[in-house]
């Protein structure tokens, strides 16, 4: 999965963003066990992009439900 601005989690319905969200969970465990098995030194910057990727729609989705 491709890693989610901003711009585009403002264009999503709440639906795309649950769907999303599970995506990118899934890919950071896999992520996870790559780094815990040895790891590929050649994304050694995906691991950072999808927690910082998960952040981002958390936090929206927490501001859309307060509003």
């Amino acid at each position: 999965m491709a890693h989610v601005r901003s711009r585009d989690i403002e264009t999503m319905s709440p639906e795309q963003r649950q769907n999303t969200l599970e995506e990118l969970r899934e890919e950071l465990l896999q992520l996870r066990a790559q780094q815990a098995l040895g790891g590929s030194a050649s994304n050694s910057g995906a691991y950072k992009q999808t927690r910082r990727s998960i952040a981002r729609l958390l936090t929206r989705m927490s501001h859309g439900t307060k509003e």
